[in-house]
Order: structure tokens, then C-alpha cells, then sequence
């Protein structure tokens, strides 16, 4: 593994207990250049280390020293081997990325969190823009190999960041001629013809969301002009209707509040030279009067059809406050423990009604 010295993980030798547990140690030499980064300011990185490996870790200059069970320190020795790798590559380490680092390897997939973390999409001014998960990886390669592309995932998990830092980036590349963002406006219903203002004034609440996210990745002084010039459109689902959007990257968010044949209506607007990526979470439906979500049909509708893809994000990928994934856990829990009862009770009722 790249910076590690070969300094074994071979077990101690001599008479010991039949209960005692064989123990290793293994030495890591961290080149001069990533040390610091390495350990973090005030070693805050090196503290997380520390809290998440079972092996004991201590670190002289640029030598640490890895001790524990064989497999524990072999573990710390993958880990090291990742964080080295990372910071070679010029990827950010900072807490949270070594608690990233750390749970991808627990998983024991097969690739590198090197790797996943180091995927550069856009930058603008010092910033870049980089997928923070497994997941996110994989959604945005299925961006990349797909024409059609869903993703599905609770709040928080970078659907629609990740989207629209792939769709700044094929326009920056010249893949397409101008990026189309659009949402569903259901909150207002039927009533916008009531709101003061003008129709953008209107409107403007619902897309706010997109305007935000392309701020981060544009400059805001180009906006304005990129709208202007229909370079870039923000505007609400009823917009789509009756158009073919040819050299276009297509984004619909919030998809889970659009109705069936609101999603058929914009699966069939794609063009040539376009491509669609729809995000939504399939538990947040607003949907008036219990219609059924266009989100949630699709998929019983498009999976298995060539160049469509459904990418799933789930609480593990939420990269927002790390607060809000034990949010979304509980809710999970109660959803679940709400779905257990609304079933006992049902049974209960059809073996009352059985024996009347």
C-alpha cells in the first residue's frame, strides 16, 4: 500500500496465555508533505482516527504505529493507506471525510474511498464540488453512462447538488448548449392566479431552491445573463408542456409531487443530444387529495429499460449537519413501526369480520 512501510502486522513471539489474544504492530511512514494534513489542525484528524479504529495508534513525527488484534491493525493499516492516498491526490481531509473514509471501508466494498472522494465535478473560486459517498459516486457515473437518470433519496443527500454540478459541468464542456431547471409548483396549486405580484414574483418561491444551488457553482453576476440569453432556465413544470428540448442537460426536482402523467409529459419532452436527470424522495409527497406520485410509478414503469437508471440514496448519504441523518433514521423507525401496527390492525379487523 502506497506510504506504508513494510513494518509487518506479525504477532509477537514468546510463551503467552492460551487465553491471551495474539497481538501485531505495524508501522506507517507517512510521507513528509501530507503529515500535517494528515493529523489536522490542533490533530483534529488524527483524534477521529483514534475514536473510530479498535488498533491503537501512536504517531512520532512522521511515523505512526499501529498495535492490536491482526485484524485491527490491519484495518488502521487500509485506513492510513486511503488517508495517505487521498491527501495525494489532492482531496479535502478533514473530520467528517476520515469519518467517511472510515465507514466505506467498514462496508468492505471494493472501491477505494480515495478514489470516490478525490472526484473533481466543478470548481469555482477555491471550491470544488466532489461527491461525498459511495452513493453519490455511483449516481454521479450513472449521470455520466445514462441518458435518463433518477435520483432517489431523503433530504440532504446531494440529489440535486450533484445534479446541477453535472449539469454546470457538461455546459462548461460544451455537451450541451444550455441547462433547464425545473420543479413542480404544488404548494400553490391552482392558486397562483391569486398571489400579488407578478407571474416570476409569483413563482419565484417554488424555484428558489435551484437559484441557490447554481450560485454556488456559477457566479452570481453571470446568472442574469445566462437567463437572460436562455442559456440556463429555471422555470416551472406547466413550462415543459408541448416542447422538445433538443442539446439540453434537463433537471426535474421534487419529482415525487408531479402526478403520473405530469412525469410522462416530461420524460417525453427529451430531445437529441439531451439528457434528464429527475430527483425526488418518495416519502415527502405533497400531493393533493391522495393522487398518486408520478415519482413512485415510474419506477414500477421504467425499470429494466435500456439507458435508464435508478440511482438510491438512502440516510447514510446525507452530508448535510450530521444531525440531520439520525433525523431521518427516526422518522424511518416510526414509519415503519406506524406500517407494523396499520397491518396487526388490519389482520385484527379480517379475523373479526371472518368470525361474524
Amino acid at each position: 500500500m502506497a506510504g506504508i512501510a513494510a513494518g509487518g502486522a506479525a504477532a509477537q513471539s514468546g510463551e503467552q496465555p492460551q487465553t491471551a489474544r495474539a497481538r501485531a504492530q505495524s508501522k506507517v511512514t507517512v510521507p513528509d508533505d501530507v503529515v500535517l494534513t494528515l493529523v489536522g489542525t490542533r490533530d483534529e484528524n488524527l483524534r477521529v482516527v483514534e475514536d473510530l479504529l479498535t488498533a491503537d495508534v501512536h504517531v512520532r513525527g512522521n511515523e505512526v504505529t499501529l498495535s492490536g488484534d491482526p485484524a485491527e491493525v490491519a484495518f488502521a493499516e487500509r485506513v492510513f493507506a486511503e488517508l495517505i492516498a487521498l491527501v495525494g491526490k489532492g482531496g479535502p481531509l478533514t473530520p467528517d471525510v476520515v469519518r467517511r473514509s472510515v465507514a466505506m471501508l467498514s462496508a468492505d466494498h471494493n472501491e477505494s474511498p480515495a478514489d470516490v472522494l478525490s472526484l473533481d465535478i466543478v470548481s469555482r473560486r477555491g471550491r470544488t464540488i466532489r461527491p461525498k459517498t459511495l452513493n453519490q459516486k455511483r449516481y454521479v457515473d450513472a449521470i455520466d453512462h445514462h441518458t435518463v437518470v433518477f435520483g432517489i433519496g431523503p433530504a440532504g443527500t446531494g440529489k440535486t447538488y450533484l445534479a446541477m454540478a453535472k449539469a454546470v459541468q457538461a455546459l462548461q464542456a460544451k455537451q450541451v448548449n444550455r441547462i433547464i431547471l425545473t420543479r413542480p409548483a404544488v404548494e400553490a396549486g391552482e392558486r397562483l392566479g391569486f398571489l400579488p405580484g407578478t407571474l416570476y414574483e409569483k413563482i419565484d418561491p417554488y424555484l428558489r431552491p435551484l437559484y441557490d444551488a447554481l450560485h454556488d457553482m456559477v457566479d452570481p453576476e453571470s446568472v442574469p445573463r445566462l437567463t437572460q440569453a436562455g442559456t440556463i432556465e429555471i422555470a416551472p413544470l406547466a413550462y415543459m408542456r408541448g416542447r422538445t428540448l433538443n442539446d439540453a442537460f434537463i433537471i426535474l426536482d421534487e419529482a415525487q409531487n408531479t402526478t403520473p402523467e405530469q412525469m410522462k409529459m416530461f420524460l417525453t419532452r427529451l430531445g437529441f443530444g439531451s439528457k434528464i436527470v429527475v430527483t425526488g424522495d418518495v416519502t415527502q409527497v405533497d400531493l393533493p387529495g391522495g393522487q398518486r406520485s408520478g415519482l413512485k410509478v415510474v419506477q414500477e414503469i421504467l425499470t429494466g429499460v435500456d439507458d435508464v437508471h435508478f440511482a438510491q440514496l438512502d440516510s447514510h448519504d446525507v452530508v448535510r449537519h450530521r444531525l440531520v441523518t439520525d433525523i431521518v433514521n427516526a422518522y424511518d423507525r416510526w414509519h415503519a413501526l406506524e406500517d407494523a401496527e396499520r397491518n396487526r390492525s388490519g389482520r385484527h379487523n379480517g379475523q373479526r369480520r371472518g368470525r361474524a
